[in-house]
């Protein structure tokens, strides 16, 4: 009974028990033991044409290594954006500790101006990748926007035999003219791909990603992060703009994970922020302008 030993119970007391568990279940996945990890992170200019990339994959393995240690296990997704190339992941999954995992890729090129992609890393032991696409995003002609993909992935949980849908989001930023109607559109084609996958009966989708927007959190998504804290801080102050704001068929908590790896002194303002890789042309040492976040999820059915 998963580690639950009664020796003697009442009669009428285990019925109330009973009673209870029926009435206030707790939230489980199917097997009624740890939770599916999701972990998103935007990890700034992942790039195979920079410098110091052997010290950047150290440092994201380190990170994904450390979360696992904070939440009780390596995250079953990882979803990641500024990615530059299949290439760089395959670096981080070989030349580093996660060469010691099962970690699979999912990445295709998007036809993002900067040369930056959407990726999704999962684990072989507890996934089967079904399908997979990049989603376009397009405008009110069908024209293609010069952007980050959305990508969609198809998954079988092996654990529990449930297919779900990921979708790993970077869209676009606040810079330039038509900025805020070119996030407008990203968000509804994430809207528009949702509502596609429920009518396929798909009931467990995941949307995570960097929506240069406020994101609120899910329905279903209890927040477990400070106060006043956030993903991103510009000048002083914090915006959640990192998080997962379409969720179908779970539960579960969300976490803004911010290590002291992460972080560095605000010297122009109080308190820390997220030690970046690059100031313009000059390397940093930090790792990304951003935290990550994970998503601790239990499969729930309506």
């Amino acid at each position: 009974m998963n580690g639950i030993y009664v020796y003697i119970v009442h009669i009428p007391a285990m019925i109330g028990l009973l009673l209870i568990c029926m009435l206030f279940p707790f939230p489980t996945d199917s097997s009624g033991r740890e939770p599916l990890l999701c972990m998103f992170w935007n990890v700034e200019n992942f790039l195979s044409d920079r410098g110091h990339l052997d010290a950047k994959c150290q440092g994201v393995a380190k990170t994904v290594f450390l979360a696992g240690d904070e939440f009780g296990g390596m995250p079953d997704l990882l979803g990641l954006a500024e990615v530059g190339d299949r290439d760089v992941l395959r670096r981080l999954i070989a030349r580093t500790g996660l060469r010691r995992t099962d970690y699979a890729i999912v990445h295709y090129d998007s036809p993002d101006r900067r040369g930056i992609d959407c990726a999704l890393l999962y684990r072989r032991s507890r996934f089967r990748i079904l399908s997979s696409k990049p989603c376009h995003i397009t405008d009110s002609l069908g024209r293609v926007l010069r952007t980050r993909d959305i990508l969609l992935a198809v998954l079988c949980d092996l654990r529990n035999s449930t297919t779900i849908a990921v979708l790993v989001n970077h869209h676009p930023s606040k810079l330039g003219r038509g900025s805020e109607s070119r996030r407008t559109l990203a968000m509804g084609r994430l809207l528009g791909l949702r509502d596609s996958l429920i009518a396929t009966g798909i009931r467990h989708i995941v949307a995570v990603g960097d929506f240069n927007d406020e994101v609120h959190s899910a329905p279903g998504l209890e927040r477990a992060w400070p106060k006043g804290m956030g993903t991103y801080k510009y000048q002083g102050k914090w915006s959640k703009i990192d998080g997962c704001p379409v969720l179908e068929g779970f539960r579960g908590r969300e976490h803004i994970f911010a290590p002291s790896l992460l972080s560095t002194r605000d010297a122009g303002f109080a308190g820390l922020k997220p030690r970046r890789s690059w100031s313009g042309p000059r390397y940093t040492g930090g790792l990304s302008d951003h935290y990550p976040i994970v998503l601790e999820l239990y499969y729930f059915s309506k």
